[in-house]
């Protein structure tokens, strides 16, 4: 299963959130997204068993490490080509001329 995890510390790295999710189960892998070398504070994991990911999303959900608390939620696994329910739409950026 794939899960997504936000509000993370900035020095959370791939090799300490994958030790986080292991003491649920087996992680296949664990990727703190970056820019320009920094953390974002969001991620994402995938685990072998699906029970075990339910049971980590369950016991880490609003967990705190250091000063904030985590989200973990299972990852959407649709495509961008299906249409999505909680899929957010940006109002059109209006333009203006100068008279």
């Amino acid at each position: 299963m794939k899960i997504f995890v936000a509000n993370l510390p900035y020095h959370i790295n791939n090799d300490a959130i994958c030790q986080l999710f292991e003491l649920f189960g087996a992680v296949i892998s664990a990727k703190i997204i970056t820019q320009n070398g920094k953390s974002k504070g969001f991620g994402f994991l995938e685990m072998e068993n699906d029970q075990q990911a339910e049971q980590a999303i369950r016991h880490l959900d609003g967990s705190p490490i250091d000063d904030r608390n985590m989200i973990v939620r299972p990852a959407d696994d649709q495509s961008p080509s299906q249409s999505s329910p909680h899929k957010i739409h940006k109002r059109p950026r209006l333009s203006f001329t100068k008279i």
